[in-house]
């Protein structure tokens, strides 16, 4: 479950006329358009928590393109917390790690992440779920040794989802703002199905849409599958590996892998 009835799901009255136009508007950006998100894919969603809990999480990640390993982290925590009823803060605080083919590897602090998300829309009263989920990267990172960006960066994405179990299915798009030389504003755009294949057990794949992120850059299209399994309690393992399906020198493979509970 992802709302207040239960934790959030790592597996899971506006007039309706309202809400599909919502998804109308929102579609088109899609297409129009054409990264860390919702653990463990790209892709996020507008689950939220119970009010007054919250969910950490002590992650790996990391990129290999054609000149080696990019900035990934590991290890990387990150903490949502549900102060106020539909919404939840979050922080994401990584130790960085670059290790390109040519040059010399580096480890250190990485970019510091802030959000807040607010779901305005949810499936019992609206027939889906849509959230917002703002997020600003702060340059706390050594840019120089590739542990960061040099420059603040920001993230305004809407998401939406639908459930008919053991289903779920969810996706948005959101607009990168970038302030660094040599970078431009980006799209990101997502889409995921997932099944609750046992009480334990869940497994997705996504596909994603990067627009050019800078200048002279080529647009993406890839791919993630992967999931979750409950070890115990609280106690969940999530998972998902993929890679670029054009622009392969930028991503020939990606991973994610955490060890999740709430509390």
């Amino acid at each position: 479950m992802d709302d207040e009835g239960g934790m959030r799901r790592h597996g899971g009255s506006l007039m309706h006329g309202k809400w599909r136009s919502l998804l109308a508007v929102l579609l088109l950006t899609m297409l129009a358009a054409g990264c860390l998100a919702g653990p463990p894919f790209f892709t996020d969603d507008p689950g939220l928590l119970p009010l007054h809990t919250g969910e950490a999480y002590l992650f790996s990640a990391g990129t290999l393109s054609a000149g080696g390993f990019g900035a990934g982290a590991y290890p990387g925590v990150e903490v949502n917390y549900s102060a106020f009823r539909d919404t939840f803060f979050h922080l994401v605080v990584p130790m960085a790690y670059s290790a390109p083919d040519q040059g010399r590897s580096a480890y250190g602090p990485g970019d510091v992440e802030l959000g807040f998300k607010w779901r305005f829309m949810d499936q019992a009263d609206d027939g889906v779920d849509v959230a917002t989920f703002p997020l600003a990267e702060m340059p706390t990172g050594n840019a120089q040794q590739g542990l960061g960006n040099r420059h603040a960066s920001y993230f305004l994405p809407v998401w939406l989802e639908k459930d008919w179990w053991p289903w779920t299915a969810y996706g948005g798009a959101g607009r990168w703002f970038m302030n660094a030389p040599g970078q431009h504003d980006w799209w990101f755009t997502g889409v995921l199905l997932q099944r609750q294949v046992t009480p334990a057990l869940y497994l997705g794949g996504e596909l994603f849409h990067e627009t050019p992120q800078t200048v002279g850059g080529s647009a993406a299209t890839g791919f993630n599958v992967g999931g979750g399994y409950t070890v115990h309690g609280p106690w969940q393992v999530l998972f998902s590996a993929g890679r670029n399906i054009t622009d392969v020198a930028d991503n020939r493979f990606s991973y994610y892998l955490s060890l999740y509970r709430t509390f």
